[in-house]
């Protein structure tokens, strides 16, 4: 099977899959993802072979994620049983795999830094650039309110320091604000390539200036 081929058929296995999520993590958050890791990928300098597995994993990154399935392994199994099909050589099927599973900010919580290869930094830097500025600051809202998070609340102090533990503990009553102290700030950091810091710098600062004037009214507002 040739690269296009394979790209058209996660395309659609992709749009099925993502068909009834919430407009945070949507098709359209997944082809910017894609989009974007390109971008990176050729700023970077990554080979034809590298952006061929960029975006394949690029594409697949979001199937079945805990956030909606509940499940930390039914990605993986998802995203394995759909290359298996496509007749997907083992090697490329297990690189693409090491990438999805690397993407994730919770796993980052619970882990030290280190090196990454060049095709999941990419792929981390374009997803995490689709968290963070204008769109980032909608898809945050978007997925507030798909989970009957409460907007703001003065009285809850964003969580510093978060354990992936923490992070993932639903059964505690965060806020969206909230949700921009405890990671999307964070974000800017976080960047593994050149051409991703680069790009955060504006997104990270439209993100500041809208909490800034947010917190104004608020406090108008009381």
């Amino acid at each position: 099977m040739s690269h296009s081929e394979l790209a058209t058929q996660a395309e659609r296995f992709v749009k099925q899959e993502l068909s009834t999520h919430d407009g945070s993590h949507d098709w359209w958050h997944v082809d910017r993802v894609r989009k974007l890791a390109l971008e990176l990928a050729r700023e970077e300098g990554l080979s034809d072979d590298q952006k061929r597995t960029v975006e394949i994993a690029a594409l697949l990154h979001d199937v079945r994620d805990w956030k909606y399935s509940g499940s930390e392994t039914a990605g993986k199994d998802a995203v394995q049983e759909f290359l298996d099909a496509q007749g997907v050589e083992a090697d490329l099927a297990q690189q693409i795999l090491q990438i999805i599973a690397g993407v994730g900010f919770k796993d980052e919580l619970a882990r030290a830094p280190r090196q990454v290869s060049p095709e999941l930094a990419v792929v981390q830097d374009a997803d995490r650039l689709d968290a963070i500025g204008a769109i980032g600051i909608a898809r945050c809202f978007t997925f507030g309110g798909r989970f009957n998070r409460m907007l703001h609340d003065p009285a809850v102090p964003p969580r510093v320091g978060l354990t992936k533990q923490q992070y993932t503990n639903r059964t505690v009553e965060q806020t969206t604000i909230n949700h921009f102290y405890e990671k999307l700030l964070t974000l800017k950091g976080k960047m593994k390539t050149a051409s991703g810091r680069r790009r955060a710098e504006q997104r990270h600062a439209f993100m500041e200036a809208f909490l800034k004037q947010f917190d104004a009214e608020w406090v108008a507002e009381l």
